[in-house]
């Protein structure tokens, strides 16, 4: 194993894997809010079941978007060195 493929994993394990757990988390989260949100909105005649629906759309999005990148980064990884023995 070379320097560069021992800092790229290294690197790779340390920041970039636990920065998309966490914004997926945090999708998640925001996904459940809007849920809870537009539930407790049912019972009243209120702007709460269009906020739920919006805070449900932008965390169903930004975990869309997080598969996507994971994705984007295996497709590379592959492309580049085949498989890579730092990732």
């Amino acid at each position: 194993m070379t320097a560069t493929c021992s800092i790229i994993g290294k690197i790779t394990a340390a920041i970039i894997n636990p920065a998309l757990a966490l914004v997926f988390a945090i999708g998640l989260l925001v996904f459940i809010f809007g849920l809870v949100e537009f539930m407790w909105g049912l019972s009243q005649e209120s702007s709460k079941r269009e906020d739920g629906k919006r805070h449900m759309g932008y965390g169903l999005l930004g975990m869309i978007v997080m598969v996507s990148a994971i994705a984007i980064i295996k497709v590379i990884s592959n492309v580049v060195g085949g498989s890579l023995p730092c990732w």
